[in-house]
């Protein structure tokens, strides 16, 4: 992901959630993934997905027990 792809799926997340704090930082050393944060806090890889010639992307987020908590 170049750093126009990345700026245009952070306005899209954040349109998308309704939060300006969420932002998209590239991977160190990775070019098809990416991390989600909101604010400093980690929430998420979102992932490029180029299969049959068409880009799109996943977004995985874990939820741990212990933050239901």
């Amino acid at each position: 992901m170049d750093a126009l792809e990345i700026r245009k799926l952070e306005g899209y997340l954040r349109r998308l959630f309704g939060n300006a704090r969420l932002r998209v930082v590239p991977r160190p050393k990775k070019d098809d993934s990416a991390e989600i944060y909101i604010g400093e806090e980690f929430i998420g890889v979102l992932f490029v997905d180029d299969e049959d010639d068409e880009r799109s992307y996943n977004f995985q987020m874990a939820i741990l027990g212990s933050d239901l908590e």
